[in-house]
């Protein structure tokens, strides 16, 4: 793994880069997965939820509906209308589950190909790299060469 502010190398696990002491990514990748898969089971309880209590609101509507005297019709016009509601609500629950898993899957795509991009270079690329710069050790010891001059003989 690579710092995305000095582009140094860190182990896994770290919250901050060893070379500049920026907030790495990872960390809050696994932080964010977490709340994801909290996200994901909350909203599974809520389809279930809804559905089991829907239809038990709907059956003990239609029964003290009965009981109370209510046309036939009127009843089934109010049993459509809350099974037309459950079905509204089921259906948002649902995209939101599926907008959500497919945010998941795709920040994980990203992710893998953040990570071969820093990690990996094609050949044909190579020449985009900045030339080396000479250290000054390099620079030093050339400054010391012993330069060899010939003699004229008079």
């Amino acid at each position: 793994m690579y710092c995305s502010s000095c582009g140094g190398a860190v182990t896994r696990g770290l919250s901050y880069c060893n070379h500049c002491g920026s907030k790495l990514s990872a960390a809050k990748s696994s932080d964010g997965t977490k709340q994801s898969n909290a996200f994901h089971e909350s909203l599974v309880w809520a389809i279930v939820s809804v559905f089991v209590g829907g239809v038990g609101v709907t059956i003990g509507l239609m029964a003290v509906m009965k009981e109370v005297g209510f046309n036939t019709g009127v009843v089934l016009a109010v049993t459509l209308l809350s099974f037309l509601v459950m079905l509204v609500v089921e259906s948002v629950l649902i995209w939101m589950l599926v907008r959500q898993q497919i945010g998941v899957k795709a920040t994980g795509e990203a992710k893998r190909t953040s990570e071969r991009a820093t990690q990996e270079i094609s050949p044909t690329d190579a020449h985009l790299l900045p030339e080396p710069a000479t250290s000054i050790t390099e620079h030093t010891t050339r400054t010391f060469d012993p330069v060899y001059i010939e003699r004229k003989s008079k």
